[in-house]
């Protein structure tokens, strides 16, 4: 029999206690790292128009704005994750089992493993990048995806919640990165910069002088792509043991599932193109960023406008 029982902001269903009171309390705090990514985007931007910048006094200043990038950065991480668990502890259960939830969780994973991995130098110019994305997911889930604090539908019940999206979380995040390289990488490639005379193009241009060679961004790149291919490719297959366990079977050409395998196949096309043919420079970065955009596709587009088993979109 399901208990349902209202009374001092909580809901009971099923023997599982919902705290409507302090997910709203973990809204905040997601606002609240809003904040510093605007201020951590604001000093990354700035840092780099300084280094961009002709005037010698102004490229000094650049180094304290990237500290200060940094330790906003740091301050927005730490905030967003308090509001992250504090959602989870609202729901009684681990905080992605909607849009809203999987996005700040997702992006907190996403600056999560950039702030690990700024001991790689290289990858520091993309902190406005991965500052300004985290702004607009969290924007986005703020205003578009957020749902009231609920429990999980029967087929998510499962440990194989925290198997699965987990890794499927992480395996998001080195794909951003990578991506984020990859599009540095086409920007700075692009005859149309080098060739245009125009202000505003030449300051992008002196920018994009900061970033390391080609030949260095392409292989970092690479491998975050590796490691992101390796832990999607556990998605995939985690999903399809939790199908046979919750439907019975492991594939059934699902929305989600098709989605999840063609991501799984334009990754699997990029390794093997830049291992065995060669397949390098341009046509190697577009392929990594058609394969970010067919994450953001099944993220978004698949789960507002498509019907699935796996469609959890809350809303």
């Amino acid at each position: 029999m399901t208990l349902m029982e209202l009374g001092n902001g909580f809901l009971t269903e099923v023997g599982i206690a919902l705290n409507p009171e302090l997910a709203g309390i973990s809204r905040l705090f997601i606002q609240g790292a809003m904040l510093f990514y605007t201020a951590a985007f604001l000093s990354f931007a700035f840092h780099l128009s300084r280094l961009a910048s002709l005037d010698k006094a102004a490229r000094q200043t650049a180094s304290k704005l990237e500290r200060a990038g940094i330790i906003l950065l740091g301050i927005a991480a730490v905030i967003h994750g308090v509001g992250v668990v504090l959602r989870g502890i609202s729901a009684s259960r681990v905080p992605w089992a909607n849009m809203y939830e999987f996005s700040i969780t997702g992006s907190f994973v996403v600056v999560a493993i950039f702030l690990l991995a700024l001991k790689i130098k290289d990858i520091r110019l993309i902190a406005t990048f991965v500052a300004g994305f985290n702004l607009l997911i969290l924007g986005t889930a703020d205003t578009v995806f957020w749902v009231k604090v609920q429990s999980l539908m029967p087929a998510l019940q499962s440990y194989w919640l925290v198997i699965h999206v987990l890794v499927a979380v992480l395996a998001t995040a080195f794909f951003n990165i990578a991506a984020a390289l990859s599009i540095a990488y086409v920007f700075k490639t692009a005859k149309w910069v080098q060739a245009s005379k125009a202000k505003v193009v030449a300051t992008f241009k002196r920018v994009l002088d900061l970033f390391p060679d080609i030949e260095k961004m392409e292989r970092l790149a690479y491998r975050f792509n590796i490691i992101g291919f390796i832990l999607w490719s556990f998605t995939l297959i985690a999903g399809a043991i939790w199908a046979e366990r919750a439907w019975h079977r492991y594939w059934g050409w699902d929305t989600k599932e098709v989605w999840t395998f063609i991501i799984w196949t334009i990754y699997a096309g990029y390794l093997h193109a830049n291992a065995t043919r060669g397949w390098t420079g341009k046509r190697s970065a577009w392929l990594s960023i058609v394969g970010f955009l067919a994450i953001l596709f099944n993220f978004t587009i698949v789960n507002l406008y498509f019907k699935g088993l796996h469609v959890y979109s809350g809303l």
